[in-house]
């Protein structure tokens, strides 16, 4: 069926779902002088106003919006070989050329530029929290795959975090790890400019803002997305922010961009769980570390302190399909956000 930006950008949906927590990932304290709901004095004399208070969310809040700034729709180059993105053209159609040879059109595959974001009901603006930036995979669509069949906004609600998500679209549907507008040096910061404006707006109030704008980034990134993941965090713009990383079998490549984070930033935490599927990869992670004397550990210890790598083999008897809900634990993102959060 075939699609277009003007379509898509008319798509915008608020689904409710149910949820509990609270907690934290220590990010930077907010100053009183600076605090958004410090309503400012007038003049000397004049009576002082009253602290405007935040609002308080009586459910979860969840949305599908669309994005100016999204990786998708896109038509650069793919930094690998210098070629335009959209190589293939018949009559008035565009489209990419895959790595099997097949055509995506981008009509149906490349048009969707909207980004799934949820709050709990939990949330709290003005304690410590976290944005999730969840990567998707192959296949996948936000609606029918995060949302619904990997339950990664369910998870974060039920991990009893103070943390939002973000889950952009990539290839819909398709097997493609193409990153789009990802691949362009700077552009996941644009990216994460308009998404804390959007928090902001689907929380209710403006100037929580300024919060997110301060808040600490989580990667998780499933099977192929683990290419825009790769590229965000090499020169996305906000490679500082981010204190964590989970690959969920997703190890497939551009290893060598991983591996600098790790090495430069010794205070953020990396895990990797795997099944069979990428475990050449994260054993050759592995002897790369070594080498460089990183320490390592093969299980995941909690809580997860700052500078902790770990490798969790989960076997064969994981399915690579179902891993982002049955991993080395049932539901695995709830799991690591918990092992994040956790002060004990």
């Amino acid at each position: 069926m075939r699609r277009t930006q003007a379509t898509m950008l008319a798509r915008t949906m608020a689904i409710v779902l149910g949820a509990a927590g609270s907690g934290g990932l220590a990010s930077p304290p907010l100053h009183a002088q600076s605090n958004p709901w410090q309503a400012e004095t007038r003049s000397t004399g004049e009576k002082k106003a009253k602290p405007q208070k935040p609002v308080t969310l009586k459910q979860d809040r969840t949305a599908l919006s669309a994005f100016a700034s999204a990786p998708f729709p896109y038509d650069g180059v793919v930094p690998a070989t210098g070629k335009q993105f959209l190589d293939v053209a018949e009559n008035e159609r565009r489209g990419h050329t895959g790595m099997r040879g097949q055509v995506f059109w981008a009509d149906e595959v490349y048009d969707d530029n909207r980004v799934l974001l949820h709050i709990p009901k939990s949330f709290d603006v003005q304690k410590p929290g976290m944005i999730v930036v969840f990567f998707h995979g192959h296949g996948a669509t936000l609606e029918r795959d995060v949302l619904k069949r990997q339950q990664v906004a369910d998870q974060i609600s039920r991990a009893g975090v103070n943390a939002v998500l973000l889950a952009p679209q990539f290839a819909r549907d398709a097997a493609d790890s193409s990153a789009g507008r990802f691949w362009e040096p700077g552009r996941f910061q644009h990216f994460l400019d308009e998404a804390q404006k959007e928090l902001a707006r689907l929380y209710g109030d403006k100037r929580a803002e300024k919060a997110f704008k301060r808040m600490p980034l989580v990667f998780i990134a499933y099977s192929g997305g683990y290419l825009p993941a790769a590229f965000a965090i090499h020169h996305g713009g906000a490679t500082k922010r981010v204190k964590a990383v989970l690959l969920l079998d997703a190890l497939y490549g551009d290893v060598e961009k991983f591996t600098a984070w790790i090495t430069r930033h010794r205070t953020g935490i990396f895990v990797s769980a795997h099944t069979h599927h990428t475990a050449d990869r994260n054993v050759a992670l592995m002897k790369t570390l070594a080498e460089k004397k990183i320490p390592y550990e093969i299980e995941l210890k909690k809580p997860l302190l700052p500078g902790t790598v770990a490798f969790l083999e989960t076997g064969v008897e994981r399915r690579h399909r179902d891993f982002v809900t049955d991993a080395w634990a049932e539901h695995p993102v709830r799991d690591f956000l918990r092992a994040l959060a956790d002060k004990k």
